[in-house]
């Protein structure tokens, strides 16, 4: 690993740092200890984080709404570019962005583990969060003696000892809402309203689009603007399914794909999916055998082709890979690597699998016979036509001199009122 990009203030970079480490599906038991780990932060120190999990981005979040002089570490692109407190903590000189990018010489593995080792090396301290025993973060902290877990077994099954009532009133979803989309994270909302972390993640979870639903719809709005559904003439929407429910009743279009468009006329429609990994079992982790057969279903009642537009790493809003491949049966990995495609070539894979038609088969095979069937009459064929009609050729004749077929000779007599 090597740094490609620094973003804000390079001074944090020599301070004394600590890193906060945790594994990837932490529970709620935990938030508490950790965002007082996060109030008590020494702000003569840096902090060092990153932003792949719930987490990190609850601490990130937390780090800088209480102040803390902050390194963010990310690899390949920063892409949170839109994100409240960042943009005012880069304003302000409290925050450093640090962008990695993997050397050649890294060879194979996970990029989150050669991350981790690399900023372990960089960093005085190490503060954890929750450490999954049997995860890779446990293993590359042996050895280390800079290490301090914030919290033991105990800690995640203990219950937070703030009580409320049960019911949200009208003023708390306001305010939840408004610090939410001002990036605040939970910690400053349970600050604020005075609510258990736990209570304030499900009123967070519950208020706003489920994060798997947030990632689906951001991947299938990206889908339309490479599109350029509003600008292409030839390109229709002609359906945007949404996954809506209640407890217990979901609509049969549920199981239908995301996208019905026309290309040209001819309709198609598309199942949108992103992943931040390619998944290694299709049948489980994508396209389930029944959702495939449903598919298939739909797309001979609809007389229409069904694809399957994966999106790959980055962000759901700009996938660092894109693959476009018809949905069948039995479609593995493979099946899929083989039909990678660049973003601003999505269109034109789409105008690829629908070949402009003959246009006309009965046309080509009388111009095979003869050459100029179909073909335009001018003023000087009339002319002749009527002459030689009028000398007494036949219309047998009349085919061979003009190299038109039956119809074309007999049509213009009528038109000239000879027959």
């Amino acid at each position: 690993m090597h740094i490609k990009q620094t973003i804000g203030n390079k001074e944090l970079w020599q301070r004394e740092k600590t890193l906060f480490l945790t594994s990837r599906m932490a529970p709620l038991g935990c938030y508490e200890k950790v965002f007082r780990w996060v109030e008590e932060f020494d702000k003569w120190q840096c902090a060092v984080c990153f932003n792949t999990s719930e987490l990190e981005e609850e601490v990130l979040k937390a780090l800088l709404v209480c102040h803390v002089p902050t390194v963010l570490v990310v690899t390949g692109k920063f892409r949170n570019t839109y994100n409240v407190q960042i943009e005012q903590a880069l304003k302000e000189d409290r925050l450093l962005v640090l962008v990695l990018q993997r050397e050649e010489s890294d060879g194979k593995g996970f990029e989150a583990r050669l991350r981790n080792q690399w900023v372990i090396g960089q960093v005085q301290h190490i503060a954890c969060g929750y450490i999954n025993p049997n995860g890779s973060i446990f293993g590359l902290l042996a050895g280390h003696s800079n290490v301090t877990h914030l919290l033991d077994k105990t800690d995640l099954k203990a219950a937070e000892a703030i009580e409320k009532p049960y019911r949200w009133t009208v003023a708390e979803d306001k305010r939840l809402l408004r610090m939410y989309y001002e990036d605040m994270g939970i910690h400053a909302i349970h600050k604020a309203i005075g609510r258990p972390y736990s209570t304030v993640y499900r009123r967070v979870k519950s208020l706003t689009m489920n994060d798997e639903l947030l990632k689906g719809r951001e991947f299938e709005d990206h889908v339309l603007e490479l599109l350029g559904v509003a600008n292409n003439d030839k390109l229709t929407l002609k359906e945007w399914r949404g996954d809506k429910s209640l407890p217990g009743i979901y609509p049969e279009g549920n199981s239908n794909p995301d996208l019905v468009l026309e290309y040209d006329g001819r309709p198609f429609a598309i199942e949108c999916k992103w992943r931040s990994h390619m998944p290694q079992d299709i049948s489980k982790e994508l396209l389930p055998s029944d959702r495939v057969a449903l598919f298939a279903k739909y797309s001979q009642k609809n007389k229409l082709p069904v694809f399957l537009l994966l999106g790959i790493g980055g962000l759901p809003s700009d996938p660092d890979l894109l693959y476009l491949v018809p949905v069948k049966e039995n479609l593995s990995a493979t099946d899929i690597l083989n039909e990678e495609i660049k973003a601003d070539q999505l269109t034109d894979s789409i105008e690829s699998r629908f070949p402009k038609p003959p246009k006309n088969n009965h046309i080509l095979q009388e111009k095979a016979k003869n050459a100029n069937a179909y073909a335009r009459w001018n003023e000087t064929d009339d002319s002749r036509l009527m002459q030689l009609f009028l000398e007494g050729k036949t219309v047998r004749e009349l085919m061979a001199i003009f190299d038109r077929n039956r119809g074309g000779i007999t049509y213009r007599l009528r038109k000239l009122n000879l027959i």
